[in-house]
């Protein structure tokens, strides 16, 4: 069926279903025609009675009727763009989980008052206890052009994030509004973060996080290893964190318990369980051929094995570990490089004989290191796309947001080249690429220009910095407060890591998505930098015309693990001419900028260097405390799992209640164990799944392994991811009370521009009826009172 439609003088237009049918109009006039006008034969009919003005009325009326039937039959239609209200309804999705004993709502109330603006509402419970899967039930009630109201603290313990929901919702043109919750009462709950595995001796450090809701008394936080006291603090604020260090003397596994006294809603969450499993010392291969302090530090730690070159057999070693060695005199560097392909750890420490002192650069070991000797090549001098986010959530924050921007181009040298990319829910060319030396002053001036609005959507504006830069790649310098991820985010950050892009993430806001910005940087091989550490720029793109300058080693990336939590106040004075490797991990600077430490992966094994170094060729302060952490927990890194090469141990970390978690064994046959099954998932190497039912210390087999409270109980109050859930469906927040704008909103959303189609069949019927019947009366009445009959002509 097609639709022909004929302009008309009015708002609206008229249309044919079946427009074909209005053909046989001329065939129904010639017809007409020859039965009304043609002579009658007096010798077979009779005289003719009717005059010729009768005929031509007859003609005329019978016309209209078979017209007008005909144009009925092609299906008229008028076609009329016009608003109309809808059927607006209000989907209400109550959360009703233990987490909101802290922001009780009268939820009944709202759907009554929602109902009393003439909308009504569905009231959906969509979690209960410990289990909010919030995401999900987003997602099963999204309808076409529907209002969801989520009345939530939008805490999510399983099944899709809420800002994947949003996604979805999005693409149904659900909204997604919220009721803003208001806290009542003090929570607080602890956690302990740290390193799960780790070897005698070494000094490991753990953080204390207190977290909660609410004004309250000052608390206490007593930290126990194995029941001994290590820490007790008062904290005071609802956001705490307390960091300590402690070493394991003895092998097995060590229990971590904090405890946060005082009462509050839920003691679920007042006690957390860490698991630390001490093993032997690692087994390190030390190559050196002079004396340097920096044995004497592996010592405490490592079981060390000295050597002057590499040799032949590495296997029982976990790592190697080379200070100021010569490439001539390295031993066999094509054992090392099978060494570290197969797992294992390499350390390369600087001196009077290594790197471009040591011929480094045409030997073999050069290709596994995550520096290369000289200065940098085309890559520094690639691309650079500022792309700056302009969405709504960063509305309020907008003249910060742009200060922040006029920074990071002020740490950009002028011979680099540099674009603009502004982004909400789409992504907006701002600026091409140009030198800064020609361009800087038009684009601070085009920055400054900026105005906020709209959804978030960071994988659409990562997006539109792959475009800008193209196949060649380069650099994008993201500056977000990170709220607003979506599926695409992680996406884009691979299709970026694709193409040797890296992204640096610079956090900014009242409220920042660390995690999302530093899970895109480290996805591209880049590094998260906060809003106060602008500076650090400089040593990512180095350039001549923007030259750094410090008293100290500066940390560049502190989200690696080998730099977070370290501070660093030696400042070595000598550093090799060496350039970290596209994909390297740029860790530490020296004070002139140059690179100090970088690590890499090289195939299954790891790989770090250390090129700054003393004016006598040791490590100078950096042997010293607090700099000397950067080292062990360097070489740690190296070496990875201590266990590595350990068969016949069960390894299961910590989890929650009601989360599976999966044990792993290594070994040559199948473990057992009652109520646990172990399946073989390769050579030597078997899982099971286990699922807890209440807090403790659980062992199996020989391993020891904390469960903790569910998830339900780690935060309490609003997420923020809530906000960028709204944003990404343009929804509203409302408050508890606002019912009637809950309707007026649901009323809004329904009323809608659309194409109104309406049959006007029976306006033809009708006038064929009535032309018909007037006919046949007239004729009706002409006869009675008319005289003579008329004989109708054939």
């Amino acid at each position: 069926m097609q639709l022909v439609q004929i302009p008309l003088p009015f708002d609206f237009e008229l249309g044919f279903d079946r427009p074909l049918v209005l053909v046989g109009i001329p065939l129904a006039i010639l017809l007409l025609w020859v039965l009304v006008f043609r002579r009658s034969d007096p010798e077979t009919t009779g005289p003719t009675t009717a005059k010729r003005g009768e005929r031509r009325l007859m003609f005329l009326t019978r016309l209209v009727v078979v017209g007008c039937l005909l144009v009925a039959a092609a299906g008229p239609t008028a076609v009329a763009v016009r608003e109309t209200p809808g059927d607006p309804q209000v989907t209400l999705l109550v959360d009703e989980s233990d987490s909101m004993a802290l922001t009780p709502t009268d939820t009944a109330q709202l759907a009554r008052d929602i109902e009393a603006g003439g909308v009504p509402v569905d009231v959906v419970t969509v979690a209960r206890g410990t289990d909010s899967r919030l995401g999900e039930a987003v997602v099963a009630n999204s309808r076409p052009d529907g209002s969801l109201v989520l009345v939530s603290d939008g805490r999510v313990t399983g099944g899709r994030s809420l800002d994947a929901a949003a996604e979805v919702a999005r693409g149904a043109n659900t909204t997604l509004s919220v009721v803003a919750l208001e806290t009542d009462g003090v929570e607080r709950a602890v956690s302990v973060a740290g390193p799960p595995k780790t070897s005698v001796g070494v000094e490991n450090a753990f953080l204390v996080r207190v977290t909660g809701v609410g004004e309250g008394e000052s608390r206490t936080v007593t930290v126990t290893v194995d029941d001994r006291t290590v820490l007790s603090q008062a904290v005071s604020d609802e956001d705490e964190a307390v960091e300590f260090t402690h070493q394991f003397e003895t092998t097995g596994d060590h229990r971590v318990v904090a405890t946060l006294d005082g009462d509050d809603v839920y003691a679920e969450n007042d006690v957390y369980r860490h698991s630390v499993r001490v093993v032997e010392r690692p087994a390190v291969l030390y190559v050196s051929r002079g004396e340097y302090p920096l044995a004497s530090l592996l010592d405490e730690l490592y079981d060390v094995t000295r050597a002057e070159s590499v040799p032949s057999d590495l296997s029982p070693y976990t790592a190697v570990v080379i200070q100021d060695v010569a490439a001539e005199d390295l031993g066999d560097v094509a054992a090392l490089q099978r060494f570290v392909i197969d797992g294992n750890g390499l350390v390369v420490v600087g001196g009077r004989n290594a790197f471009e002192n040591g011929g480094y650069d045409t030997s073999p070991l050069s290709g596994m290191l995550p520096v290369q000797s000289g200065e940098a090549g085309d890559d520094d001098a690639a691309t650079i796309v500022l792309l700056v986010d302009v969405s709504g959530s960063t509305s309020s924050g907008m003249r910060v947001q742009k200060a922040l921007a006029l920074d990071v181009l002020d740490q950009l040298g002028d011979d680099q080249r540099v674009g603009v990319v502004a982004f909400n829910d789409a992504a907006y060319l701002v600026s091409e690429p140009a030198p800064l030396g020609t361009s800087r002053a038009s684009i601070e001036d085009t920055i400054r220009r900026l105005q906020a609005g709209g959804g978030t959507n960071i994988g659409a504006g990562l997006v539109g910095a792959a475009d800008l830069l193209g196949e060649e790649g380069g650099s994008v310098i993201l500056i977000s407060d990170g709220i607003g991820q979506t599926p695409t985010t992680l996406a884009a950050a691979d299709r970026l890591a694709a193409r040797d892009t890296r992204v640096v993430a610079v956090g900014v806001g009242s409220e920042i998505d660390e995690s999302l910005l530093r899970i895109v940087a480290e996805t591209t091989g880049g590094a998260y930098v906060r809003a106060d550490e602008t500076n650090r720029l400089r040593l990512l793109f180095r350039d001549e015309s923007r030259p750094f300058s410090s008293n100290v080693l500066t940390v560049v990336d502190d989200t690696h693990f080998v730099t977070s939590g370290v501070t660093l106040q030696s400042n070595p004075s000598e550093s090799h001419d060496v350039s970290v490797r596209p994909g390297a991990d740029y860790l530490v600077a020296s004070g002139t900028g140059d690179p100090a430490i970088a690590a890499w992966r090289y195939g299954l094994g790891r790989v770090l260097t250390v090129t700054a170094y003393g004016s006598d060729g040791t490590l100078d302060g950096l042997l010293a405390r607090p700099d000397s952490l950067v080292l062990t927990k360097g070489v740690n890194w190296a070496i990875g799992d201590p266990e590595r090469k350990v068969t016949n141990v069960v390894d299961v970390p910590d989890t929650r209640v009601g989360e599976a978690v999966t044990a792993t064994y290594v070994g040559s046959e199948r473990p057992t164990t009652p109520d646990v099954q172990f399946v073989r998932v390769s050579e030597s190497r078997y899982e099971a799944t286990v699922v807890p039912d209440e807090v403790g210390f659980v062992t199996l087999r020989d391993a020891e392994y904390a469960v903790n409270a569910e998830r339900e109980y780690v935060a309490f109050g609003p997420s923020p991811t809530l906000s960028s859930a709204v944003e990404t469906t343009d929804g509203r927040v409302f408050a508890a009370d606002e019912g009637q704008a809950i309707a007026t909103f649901a009323k809004e959303r329904a009323t809608k521009v659309r194409v109104v189609r309406e049959s006007l069949a029976w306006v033809f019927l009708s006038v064929a009826l009535v032309v018909y019947l007037v006919d046949v009366a007239a004729r009706r009445l002409n006869l009675y009172y008319g005289g003579a009959p008329i004989r109708e002509g054939r």
